[in-house]
């Protein structure tokens, strides 16, 4: 089975309630793109219209595999409404804030998965029957994880530890899958000669890396002061990886303690664990149950979830009070609560013959899941 063969397979549109007026200190946009995910593609904006990047705002973050519809809000007085070769950016009317997650009530899919034996229709379909009725684990799929290093792990986790040193080495070598042959290659260098900081600024050629190796080279425990000067947008990327890691494994611990039989699937940051058979009892608790997100105040649903929560941070070295960042300030962790099980609301499914692949099937898929939720999940459990 293939997903985002290409973009047309991957249509995802934000259902959103937005309190538009004629006149107003944000500017909406319905932003349109493929190739582009949302935070990048909004940093090019900001430099291109010298627009400060605080001045621009989106109330979910699209990858850049398919084709996204979404609003987001420019606090500028000019329209740069505009079309390029991998987006548009249609301006709709004006509002008194800006744009935020809160005012997203679902996302809407379409999508086309291909390269499916004939063989494994029938199991697909019962897959999507039980989806229908049973719902699905409500984890943070790998998207959320790119910035998770296999060698070093979480950046926010070594900055929580006080690992300064670790967590500036994992920002600098980390290899990304969209990198380019020469950045890859200069990120492993880094990594293999990490504390030769001579060599390092040798071949080194952004800013930032030239910036951290001559301070390196001044002072060997500048560390802290160079993680401070990464923007907080992006620390808060790191912030919000880790927590969702976090949630993750008390997700799947519940899971594992409620199901009959179960099923997993093979992730960047851990294993996903799905319900193949479960109770009615069992489905209706995990249906109502909200887990909060890690940081120092969480309201919890019962007992039962606290009690795994502070089983997994202290598996992990942490408490509740290790959130409260006093070193780094340009971001922090915030709680918030994420249901357990999510149902996909207006799910169909038809069957047809693959026009990329010959002798295979391909499934068109629609349907609609609350904001935060991941499509790629439902792909993954009806594969099993």
């Amino acid at each position: 089975m293939k997903i985002k063969v290409k973009p047309e397979d991957f249509i995802v549109e934000e259902v959103a309630h937005l309190p538009l007026k004629k006149k107003g200190s944000y500017r909406v946009y319905i932003l349109e793109k493929k190739n582009w995910n949302t935070v990048d593609l909004l940093i090019r904006l900001s430099r291109a219209f010298k627009i400060p990047l605080r001045n621009l705002s989106y109330g979910g973050k699209k990858d850049r595999y398919g084709l996204t519809r979404q609003y987001i809000t420019i606090k500028n007085k000019e329209d740069i409404s505009h079309k390029d070769r991998n987006y548009s950016l249609s301006f709709i009317g004006f509002m008194d804030r800006p744009m935020g997650p809160d005012l997203i009530e679902a996302n809407r899919f379409d999508i086309t998965v291909r390269d499916i034996q004939q063989n494994r229709a029938e199991m697909l379909e019962q897959n999507l029957r039980k989806v229908n009725r049973e719902g699905l684990p409500n984890y943070f799929d790998d998207q959320r994880f790119g910035s998770f290093d296999p060698r070093g792990g979480f950046i926010a986790e070594k900055i929580i530890k006080k690992h300064y040193n670790g967590a500036l080495k994992i920002y600098l070598t980390h290899v990304h899958p969209g990198d380019k042959a020469e950045e890859k290659k200069r990120k492993r260098f880094f990594h293999e000669h990490w504390g030769d900081w001579r060599a390092c600024l040798r071949r080194s050629r952004t800013d930032f890396e030239r910036l951290c190796f001559h301070s390196l080279l001044r002072n060997e425990k500048a560390f802290l002061p160079l993680l401070k000067k990464i923007p907080g947008e992006e620390m808060s990327l790191y912030f919000s990886a880790y927590q969702s890691y976090l949630w993750n494994e008390v997700l799947r611990r519940l899971v594992i303690r409620y199901s009959v039989d179960t099923a997993s699937y093979r992730g960047i940051a851990g294993d996903y664990i799905f319900y193949r058979e479960i109770t009615e009892d069992a489905l209706q608790y995990l249906r109502e149950l909200l887990i909060p997100t890690a940081a120092q105040r969480m309201q919890f649903q019962d007992e039962l979830t606290q009690y795994i929560t502070e089983e997994v941070f202290k598996e992990h070295g942490l408490k509740a009070s290790s959130f409260n960042l006093r070193t780094i300030r340009q971001a922090h962790f915030k709680s918030f609560m994420r249901r357990a099980v999510v149902f996909p609301e207006g799910l169909t499914w038809e069957f047809h013959r693959d026009t990329i692949y010959r002798g295979r099937l391909a499934l068109k898929l629609l349907f609609s899941l609350p904001s935060g939720s991941y499509a790629t999940m439902l792909i993954k459990r009806i594969s099993l």
